[in-house]
């Protein structure tokens, strides 16, 4: 296994981390180390944890680390091989073969292949950051096709012939673990676990991306949403939403609103779910009074 202990500039997880940091991703140690291992491993990272922690915002933040182009691959139920690989254009190719007439047209050329996510990386290679997002709603299938992938980085296309990466993209998947993946897919990856920051770490996340919103709105905000996700919710804020809701309940209070009041009134951004809302309707004006004393 190659070894590249710098990649990019970058040659520590320390240096990992400011440049993070610089594209706006707040990354705890934990996760700057498994990101730098794997990108000097030349390993996929396997990013799990609950939804809305930053996983595939880790992968972006990346992407825009490495100067790639991030290619990303949605993972859904019933996802096979050519959606995730390639697919030849066939009204095109019915098309051409009309207007040949009898003249000799090849049909398999590039101007009919639809590059799909994972073609798409190949052919970019040392240009790419593949993000398979959401791999545990693939089938057991996929993820079988998808170990392979990894495993030599090349898809053979019948008509064409084997397509191999000139350079191994980085690959980043994420997992909200909904099922168990393949412990053999794990052990191709480098792993870790995603947990939601600590208080002091997302309100220092809702001050670098919300410029308008002021440390002690940010505190109270990232109170309150830790106070939501005690709660027994379907759908329990992300980061995201809490930096939208501070972002919400600050414009309100500078039309003028109190602060109760802001955070009450934007509740439909950090928490969209009609079930969650009538389950904490009860206790919303205690949670957000206590987390805005």
């Amino acid at each position: 296994m190659p070894v590249n202990p710098v990649i990019a500039g970058i040659g520590s997880p320390p240096e990992l981390h400011d440049a993070l940091l610089a594209a706006q991703y707040l990354a705890d140690d934990d996760l700057s180390t498994a990101a730098y291992l794997a990108l000097a491993l030349g390993k996929p990272l396997l990013l799990e944890g609950l939804p809305g922690v930053g996983k595939t915002e880790a992968a972006k933040a990346l992407a825009s680390v490495l100067g790639r182009r991030l290619i990303r691959l949605q993972c859904y139920e019933g996802i096979d091989a050519g959606a995730a690989l390639y697919e030849w254009n066939y009204p095109r190719q019915m098309l051409a073969i009309r207007q040949a007439g009898d003249d000799y047209v090849n049909i398999y050329k590039d101007e009919f292949l639809i590059a799909r996510p994972m073609l798409d990386a190949l052919q970019a290679g040392g240009n790419a950051l593949l993000l398979i997002d959401e791999i545990d709603r693939s089938d057991h299938e996929f993820e079988a096709f998808l170990l392979e992938f990894l495993s030599d980085f090349q898809i053979s296309i019948p008509e064409r012939g084997t397509v191999r990466a000139d350079q191994r993209p980085v690959v980043v998947l994420t997992s909200n673990r909904t099922r168990e993946l393949h412990e053999a897919l794990r052990r191709r990856c480098v792993y870790h676990w995603i947990e939601y920051p600590d208080a002091q770490r997302e309100a220092s996340i809702v001050m670098m991306r919300a410029s308008s919103v002021a440390r002690d709105t940010a505190d109270k905000v990232v109170a309150a949403v830790s106070r939501l996700r005690a709660e027994p919710l379907a759908k329990p804020p992300g980061v995201a939403e809490t930096v939208e809701w501070a972002e919400a309940a600050t414009l309100l209070n500078i039309q003028g609103a109190d602060w109760p009041d802001a955070f009450k009134r934007a509740i439909g951004v950090a928490l969209k779910d009609q079930e969650d809302l009538s389950f904490i309707a009860s206790r919303i004006d205690q949670i957000i009074t206590g987390a805005a004393a």
